[in-house]
């Protein structure tokens, strides 16, 4: 799912304090204790390494490494030019851990940053001034590890939010099929029962007439005949059509797509396939079941959505621009899909080596 604009511009305003605040560094208002070549050097990996940490797209031990690295860069920082802004940093790293690591390693985090506080402003300063800016910043970090922290979690509930509002959709759809299949049943029987039958009657009442002696009316019993054959024939047709007509796929889809706040679906349906009951069941089950995941765990911005015909089978085919997956693992869901696929004698397969991608192929009929 696409990061939200307040934690774009969130990101944004931290560079720009962690720029600001290392200013006088940087253009040589003030003197760090090691050359200042090698204080732009590790100035610059902090910020490499903070803007890599909370990527979701990147692997957990990159993401962790980064982190780490942008850590110990910032308390490197502080020691050798230790500037009474650039404690900013701590606060920085304190804020971006809740999208990183755990909460213990956040607070594990946030009290060697206040330690370095500490270190930096007991040089010459008196005991009660030293604890109260390590308090001061000891007291920032935690106000910005909750506000970030409430962020994430109420991003997290959209995410859960809008999954569920997908199988909200596809399980509607799923019933309305359902109802509409039962109530084609239900009218295909009783046009067989009703109409059906009579009709029946009549032509074999008008079959006999027809071999009887009845003059001028001997015409007429014939184009009876005709015609009552020929409503028999209308009312077959209509019944075999109630059975077997399939609903929109397509508007079914979309109708579920449209239910994923945060991520773009595309749906391409050949509107030359002729499917059947069991064919949109499953595929409505497999999109519905790909949608959630993709919100729940790709972290992408879009997902694309294909159902064409390939010579006597129909295929699904699905990707999405996320994270992917270099080990993949077939969770309940997908096994469930497999085995959907499997019982119409089709076959299923994924790959998550660019974004995740699905491909799944059943026989037409």
């Amino acid at each position: 799912m696409r990061q939200s604009a307040s934690e774009i511009w969130a990101g944004v305003a931290m560079l720009i304090v962690s720029v600001a605040v290392a200013a006088p560094a940087l253009f040589g208002v003030v003197d760090p204790a090691i050359p200042r070549g090698a204080w732009i050097a590790i100035f610059a990996v902090f910020l490499a390494s903070l803007l890599a940490a909370p990527v979701p797209t990147l692997p957990p031990v990159l993401r962790y490494t980064a982190y780490g690295i942008a850590t110990m860069g910032a308390w490197g920082l502080i020691i050798t030019a230790p500037m009474g802004l650039l404690l900013i940093l701590l606060v920085v790293t304190a804020t971006v851990s809740v999208y990183v690591v755990p909460i213990a390693v956040s607070f594990v985090v946030i009290t060697l940053n206040t330690a370095v506080v500490a270190y930096v402003t007991a040089d010459g300063r008196g005991d009660g001034e030293t604890l109260m800016m390590s308090g001061f910043y000891l007291l920032i970090q935690v106000a910005s590890f909750f506000s970030s922290a409430t962020l994430v979690r109420e991003q997290r509930l959209r995410r859960e939010l809008a999954a569920a509002n997908v199988e909200l959709q596809g399980a509607a759809a799923l019933l309305a099929q359902s109802e509409r299949a039962g109530e084609r049943l239900r009218i295909s029987r009783d046009l067989h029962d009703a109409i059906g039958h009579q009709l029946t009657v009549l032509t074999l009442e008008l079959e006999t007439a027809r071999h009887l002696e009845a003059g001028a009316a001997r015409a007429h019993i014939e184009r009876a005949n005709g015609v009552a054959r020929e409503l028999l024939n209308d009312v077959r047709a209509t019944v075999g059509r109630l059975r077997s007509e399939a609903p929109d796929l397509a508007a079914a889809l979309r109708k579920i797509a449209g239910a994923a706040p945060g991520l773009s679906v595309s749906v391409s349906v050949d509107s030359q396939l002729n499917l059947t009951e069991e064919h949109n069941s499953v595929l409505l089950r497999a999109i519905q079941e790909i949608v959630t995941n993709t919100l729940r765990h790709a972290h992408a911005r879009e997902l694309w959505v294909e159902v064409r015909g390939e010579g006597d089978d129909v295929v699904l085919a699905t990707r999405d621009d996320g994270r992917g997956a270099s080990r993949l693992v077939m969770g309940n869901g997908l096994r469930g899909l497999t085995e959907r696929f499997g019982e119409l004698g089709g076959e299923l397969r994924v790959d998550g080596d660019r974004g995740f991608q699905l491909t799944a192929r059943i026989p037409a009929s």
